[in-house]
């Protein structure tokens, strides 16, 4: 009997210990650090270089630090359209987002939509692993949080514009500029943005001076929702190629804008 209660009484230091971890965690780390420090190597970024060491590729990171106030404008818009369209008028979790990804996991029985925000997928890309077990809901959620508490929009979208993942190596928008199109964020044009911002759901797998389907279409919705909201003024010529994908693929009204729904299945990154 004493010595099932020993195991018992263990049971219960290791089941609070483990409670205590999962919400005191969120609260450990620096957030209030990032107000004025740029961060270093983010968990995103640890966890492709175990990633890359077991693999036995020699793979460096490349990142160059850009204020959001170099980024070309309509990169920052068609990432916002194709990411997190609320982005200013929530506080970190877009309920109805949510709500939408959570029905239609239930009615395809399978964990494939997301409903996560801007702030949402900054907290995994910095602190976090891309496990989908609730126990790192939580601790983003308490991340989300914190996070929108304690930095202001303009910050959060910067760091995130500088830590999300574009590629194998590939981090922020400066390095994905210069590597893809071989010029400075600031320089981008509509449909460079609008391809780059098609591919942050899954940078890995698809490349966004890719021809697949999966960034035609993105990128074809979010320069469409740019042109419609005024974003961009002049025309887009369609390419002259028969099998192309125009960039215009319909006219639809401007109350009529479709969602961009984000499809989990196919994010690697912490998103």
């Amino acid at each position: 009997m004493d010595m099932l209660k020993w195991i018992f009484r263990g049971l219960i230091i290791v089941f609070v210990s483990y409670i205590i971890y999962i919400v005191g965690y969120p609260f450990m780390v620096d957030v209030s650090s990032l107000k004025k420090k740029n961060p270093e190597l983010t968990a995103m970024m640890k966890y492709r270089i175990k990633q890359w060491e077991r693999d036995g590729k020699k793979i460096k990171i490349k990142k160059m630090w850009i204020p959001v106030n170099r980024v070309s404008p309509y990169l920052v818009k068609a990432v916002l359209i194709g990411e997190d369209d609320k982005f200013y008028s929530h506080s970190g979790f877009d309920i109805e987002g949510i709500k939408k990804a959570i029905e239609k996991d239930i009615k395809e029985k399978k964990l494939k939509y997301g409903g996560s925000t801007i702030t949402q997928q900054l907290a995994k890309n910095l602190y976090l692993t891309p496990s989908k077990n609730p126990v790192r809901k939580i601790q983003e959620a308490i991340i989300t949080w914190r996070l929108e508490k304690t930095l202001s929009k303009k910050r959060i979208l910067e760091l995130y514009l500088n830590v999300a993942e574009w590629g194998e190596g590939i981090f922020g928008a400066e390095a994905a500029s210069r590597h893809y199109f071989g010029k400075s964020a600031s320089e981008l044009n509509a449909i460079e943005a609008a391809r780059l911002a098609a591919s942050l759901p899954n940078p890995i797998k698809y490349s966004p001076v890719g021809n697949s389907r999966f960034i035609e279409k993105r990128t074809n919705l979010i320069y469409f929702i740019m042109q419609k909201r005024g974003i961009i003024k002049e025309e887009y010529t369609e390419p002259e190629e028969k099998d192309s994908v125009p960039v215009l693929e319909e006219k639809q009204e401007e109350k009529e804008l479709p969602s961009i729904q984000k499809d989990e299945s196919v994010q690697p990154q912490l998103k």
